[in-house]
């Protein structure tokens, strides 16, 4: 297996979405695959069990950090989770990787009532902070004590009231971005894209939640916030493709058991790394026999094999152009200076088409010079100057940020964000991911504490090192691509709606790459695309949220509606 290695270390976000290692060529997808035909049986049959087992109340015999020896027995059948109006817990939670919590971890939260007006309108709901506890379906063994915050709308039906379940992803992410950063009822004013709003962040209640549409889940994945495995097992053993997506599986299983919720329609949103797990996660849900009503994949990583920033081999940055020339836009760069980013960007994608592609085929293939039309046409496109690509026809995304404006480096996680070369900002690799970091982090402890009654004397760890160890592999190659897991998923229920979300001047998951992805799935009507101005965290911009936050609840009322 090759190597992965980490970009932009002690960026609080730089984990999402990185990872470089060797790969194959993406094999074709498939409409199902080997082992959702060998498995399906196997793992109903398994779920099942542990559908019973769970409905019972699982796993609340006490805890602690540091991987001490299990005791001899956890209590059979172990005690219902407990909900409590606050909860101090005083369990050590740890992130590194050997980490583990003792056997018969507690399962415990705080519940707490809140209100929101939206649009005119009061919204009563209840915020529910704590863990729960996944369990192997096989074996219903303890596999890891995850952290989650809740939002369930009072006096909703249950068995048609929608659930979703949110996650960042890096990996090695907490959640804390899309909690309070996009459709949960509080968000924080960053006042992106510009770099000198108020500090700290005020939370303020959040006009685009989704809250009156679907309960909202947002789970932390293990080793990052209070998430952390259970002995035998420690953290590392779930950092890899597969692992995590499976525990996350057994996590969402347990929170619809304990909740009274499988009937509820079911959706997932993820982010960056957290739209790879849903590939896969989603396969495995289906296989298990809990279906999905959509999933929302928000600034999207599929496949590493084609994402120039991700590989250590000579890959295409063809996915990236449309985003250079977006880029190149927002700081008046081309030649002329669109208005509009849609028809930019159409423009952009039929350039790398039809001069682009096999231009840059023919310099990876033979090395054969590009021509100064070529050069000046791109230098025209993207604003970076025409000697750039005369020396490299095939530009990475790193060499775009350090290249595009003289003296400065531009954000990888939003190019409309620049700092000096040098400055504090700039310093940490990424003044869009620097700026926004260190206030989403002290904010969380906070608003936990202080608004959902939940306190704990750990650090919340916003981002683990997962990435320098995690296991990249998956289904026989050595990165993951999870297109064949979603077409597998699609094959197991062609019902299920896909919404693929994305910015225009995101650097780290480029919107033609995701674009050029998902075509491998063929014509669905049931697979939709939207694009908006803003970085990897569209919601983030003012504008883009709320054009985000309508087409994210026009999907809904389409999924719910077949």
């Amino acid at each position: 297996m090759a190597s992965v290695q980490t970009r932009l270390a002690g960026d609080a976000l730089a984990a999402e979405s990185l990872g470089m290692t060797h790969a194959p060529a993406a094999p074709a997808v498939p409409t199902t695959r080997s082992a959702a035909a060998a498995g399906t049986a196997r793992w109903q049959g398994a779920f099942t069990a542990a559908l019973i087992a769970a409905s019972l109340g699982l796993a609340s015999c006490g805890g602690g950090g540091g991987g001490s020896p299990p005791p001899a027995a956890c209590p059979s059948p172990p005690p219902a989770p407990t909900v409590q109006a606050t909860l101090s817990d005083g369990t050590l939670y740890s992130t590194s990787a050997t980490a583990a919590l003792n056997a018969c971890a507690v399962e415990a939260a705080a519940a707490t009532s809140h209100s929101i007006t939206l649009s005119g309108t009061p919204l009563a709901y209840t915020a529910t902070a704590g863990h729960l506890v996944a369990r192997d379906p096989a074996t219903n063994a303890e596999e890891a004590s995850f952290f989650y915050v809740a939002y369930t709308a009072d006096h909703a039906d249950a068995t048609t009231r929608p659930i979703t379940f949110f996650y960042n992803g890096g990996p090695g992410s907490a959640s804390i971005w899309l909690h309070l950063g996009s459709f949960g009822p509080k968000r924080l004013v960053t006042g992106d894209p510009a770099t000198n709003a108020p500090t700290p962040f005020p939370l303020v209640d959040n006009a685009e939640t989704l809250l009156d549409v679907s309960d909202l889940v947002f789970v932390d994945a293990i080793g990052t916030g209070y998430s952390e495995a259970i002995s035998p097992n420690n953290n590392q053993s779930f950092w890899g493709v597969d692992k995590d997506a499976a525990a996350f599986r057994d996590f969402v299983v347990r929170y619809l058991a304990a909740n009274g919720r499988n009937a509820s329609p079911k959706f997932l949103f993820g982010e960056s790394y957290g739209t790879t797990r849903s590939g896969v996660l989603a396969h495995l849900l289906e296989t298990a026999g809990v279906p999905l009503k959509g999933i929302v994949l928000q600034s999207s990583v599929l496949n590493y094999a084609t994402n120039c920033d991700q590989v250590n081999i000579t890959v295409s940055c063809a996915g990236y152009v449309p985003t250079y020339g977006e880029v190149g836009a927002y700081y008046s760069l081309t030649n002329p200076v669109p208005t509009d980013s849609d028809s930019y960007a159409a423009l952009m994608r039929s350039f790398t088409a039809t001069t682009y592609d096999p231009a840059l085929s023919a310099w990876l293939t033979s090395h054969t010079a590009p021509s100064t039309s070529l050069t000046t046409q791109l230098q025209n496109l993207t604003g970076l100057a025409a000697s750039q690509w005369q020396a490299n026809l095939n530009i990475p995304p790193g060499t775009f940020q350090y290249n595009l404006l003289p003296g400065k480096l531009i954000g990888r996680y939003d190019g409309r964000v620049s700092a000096p070369l040098g400055s504090a900002l700039a310093s940490e690799g990424d003044p869009s991911s620097t700026f926004i970091s260190a206030q989403f982090g002290a904010a969380i402890g906070n608003y936990l504490r202080n608004s959902l009654q939940y306190s704990n004397p750990s650090t919340y760890v916003t981002l683990s090192n997962a990435i320098n160890t995690w296991d990249f592999s998956h289904d026989g190659s050595g990165v993951p691509d999870v297109i064949p897991d979603l077409a597998a998923a699609l094959a197991l229920n062609p019902s299920m709606k896909v919404l693929s979300v994305n910015g225009y001047h995101d650097l780290a998951t480029p919107f033609h790459q995701t674009e050029r992805d998902l075509a491998r799935l063929g014509a669905n009507p049931n697979i939709s695309i939207k694009v908006y101005d803003g970085g990897h965290m569209t919601y983030l911009d003012d504008t883009s949220r709320v054009k985000e936050h309508a087409d994210v609840r026009a999907f809904y009322q389409a999924a719910l509606s077949q």
